[in-house]
């Protein structure tokens, strides 16, 4: 079948979306692009705090994990070098005899 060329053009624009033009004046157009802009610069604004909270809690549990580890080692530190005491003398009184 041949279908005209206005039954094709009719059936595109009855199946195809419409878009919606608005038609704005100069200063509702200023007042659009003022309110996007102020709302673009709240959101960087609520990201940067999030993402400074998120930092600083980061920062916190680094602390803490650093501060467990270092106090691991004070208390490992005296306990080898008292292990290792023995085996240093005798090595020593190896050399010496």
């Amino acid at each position: 079948m041949h279908t005209s060329l206005i039954e094709t053009l009719f059936a595109d624009s009855f199946f195809s979306p419409m878009r919606t033009v608005y038609v704005v004046s100069d200063s509702q157009l200023e007042e659009i692009k003022r309110k996007q802009r102020q709302e673009e610069l709240e959101n960087l604004e609520s990201s940067r705090k999030r993402l400074e909270e998120v930092y600083q809690s980061r920062i916190k549990v680094i602390d803490e994990r650093e501060h467990e580890l270092q106090e691991e080692l004070k208390a490992l530190s005296p306990a080898e070098k008292k292990s290792k005491l023995p085996a240093e003398e005798t090595a020593k009184n190896e050399v010496k005899t």
